[in-house]
């Protein structure tokens, strides 16, 4: 894949912690998530269910409960990589099984993804085999998201993953130890936003950074306070240069003294 091993700056980045999810049943969607992804359902409140990965991720996925169902297309999703056209249609009946339905996007007929809503509508893409763009991917290839070059390079520089891609204005983050998925941004044109994202980046600072320092430096780097309606205790409200939901929560001392003092 054509890349490059820019930098991000000062060396100053926040770790991606979880991508959060609402859902009106969490249990169910973590369910067939786990299923889609083959990671294991982990510690489950009946508020909140998280998923633990099975592969090189270094993130988790939360599903967290909402009373409101989803409305429009998401601006973030799931690339699933597959190894040969069995593993893809085996993967697309196992889902539809549970509750996943096909559905048109916008996908060109010579395309050979196949596109799938869960039971709540979200959106997943199950990629072809020996896909270029996905190779050396472990099942989760990417999150792929509707946005511009500008929320691409901010993203880069807040979690300090380099750019992999760069061109076209579109644009791929990775972990610069080459571990787990990309985080991709297809560019122009954005899709209008309906509300409030039902899928979101939780983010942390990372040991010696202080919470009010990393929310100074991610809104010099474009983001903006906002109220995000839900999130963890603790947790900064924040939106991208393109107005997508963040949650930046405590810095990891802070959170163990938190959890030290709950218990």
């Amino acid at each position: 894949m054509p890349g490059s091993d820019r930098s991000t700056g000062d060396g100053t980045a926040a770790r991606l912690v979880a991508l959060s999810v609402d859902a009106q049943d969490p249990l169910r969607l973590a369910r067939v998530w786990a299923a889609a992804l083959r990671w294991e359902v982990g510690a489950a409140t009946d508020d909140e269910v998280g998923l633990v990965p099975t592969d090189g991720t270094r993130f988790g996925i939360v599903f967290r409960r909402v009373a409101e169902p989803k409305v429009g297309k998401s601006r973030i999703h799931l690339d699933l990589t597959t190894s040969s056209l069995d593993d893809q249609r085996d993967s697309v009946a196992q889902l539809v099984a549970l509750g996943a339905r096909p559905i048109d996007i916008g996908q060109r007929p010579d395309e050979e993804h196949v596109v799938l809503a869960d039971p709540e509508g979200n959106e997943l893409c199950l990629i072809e085999p020996g896909n270029s763009f996905l190779a050396g991917c472990d099942r989760l290839g990417a999150l792929s998201c509707d946005g511009t070059r500008a929320v691409g390079l901010f993203w880069s520089a807040a979690l300090g993953w380099p750019l992999v891609w760069d061109q076209d204005e579109e644009t791929a983050i990775r972990d610069p130890d080459g571990t787990g998925p990309l985080i991709t941004w297809g560019g122009l044109p954005l899709p209008p936003k309906v509300g409030r994202n039902r899928l979101r980046l939780d983010i942390a600072p990372t040991d010696g950074t202080d919470q009010r320092a990393e929310v100074d430096r991610l809104v010099a780097l474009g983001a903006t306070p906002a109220d995000i309606g839900h999130r963890p205790a603790g947790g900064v409200g924040l939106t991208d240069p393109d107005g997508n939901e963040l949650c930046l929560l405590p810095a990891p001392a802070a959170r163990r003294g938190q959890e030290a003092a709950a218990s």
